[in-house]
C-alpha cells in the first residue's frame, strides 16, 4: 500500500510537459491532468511539498473508494490524481447536458456517485461540491461515452450538476428473506 511521507513533493517536468509527484526512491507518478488545465502554481519548476492537506485529501479519497472493485494500485492512482485535481486543476464549467437527470445527491468530497448517459452509466469520485454542482473524476477503468463523439477515460474529470447523480451503494451483497 502506498503511504504518503515527508519526502513526497510535486514538480513540473518541463521535458514531459506534465505535473509529477516524486514519491522518493526514484519513483515518479505522472499526473493525468492535461497541462492546459493546470493552475500557474502547478507549472512552477520549483519543488512543492506534499502538504498535510494533501495527505488528508489522499486518505479521504482512498476511504471513499472502499466499495470500488479496483486493485489497490488503481485506487492509489485514482486517489493521487484526485489530490492533484483538487489542488492544481483550474475551475471548469458544468457540462451536465451529457448526463440523465437523476434523483439527485448532496455528495461529499471523496464519495462515489453514479452518472448516466444515453450510452451507459459509470462510477465517479467527487473531488469537490459547491452545493449545486460537483467536480467528478471517472473511477471506472472502462471508458465512458458521453455522446457519439466524446469519451471519458479513467481519472478524467467533469463538473456536473448534483441533480444528475445518485449515490453509489457499492457491491455489497445483501441477503433478504423471501416472504410469501
Amino acid at each position: 500500500m502506498l503511504t504518503p511521507n515527508n519526502s513526497w513533493h510535486w514538480r513540473f517536468d518541463i521535458k514531459r510537459n506534465t505535473l509529477m509527484l516524486d514519491l522518493g526512491n526514484e519513483l515518479l507518478f505522472c499526473v493525468s491532468i492535461p497541462t492546459k488545465k493546470l493552475v500557474e502554481e502547478a507549472r512552477s519548476t520549483s519543488k512543492q511539498v506534499f502538504t498535510v492537506t494533501d495527505v488528508a485529501a489522499y486518505q479521504a479519497f482512498k476511504e471513499g473508494m472502499d466499495e470500488l472493485t479496483l486493485s489497490e494500485a488503481r485506487k492509489s492512482e485514482l486517489a493521487l490524481n484526485a489530490v492533484a485535481t483538487y489542488r492544481f486543476q483550474k475551475p471548469i464549467m458544468a457540462k451536465s447536458w451529457f448526463f440523465t437527470p437523476q434523483a439527485g445527491a448532496d455528495p461529499h468530497w471523496g464519495e462515489v456517485v453514479m452518472l448516466q448517459t444515453e450510452h451507459g452509466c459509470a462510477r465517479f469520485i467527487v473531488i469537490e461540491n459547491d452545493g449545486n454542482s460537483s467536480l467528478c473524476m471517472l473511477a471506472d477503468v472502462t471508458p465512458m461515452a458521453l455522446d457519439n463523439n466524446k469519451v471519458m477515460s479513467f481519472s478524467d474529470t467533469i463538473r456536473v450538476m448534483n441533480n444528475r447523480m445518485t449515490s453509489y451503494l457499492g457491491s455489497k451483497s445483501m441477503n433478504f428473506a423471501l416472504v410469501g
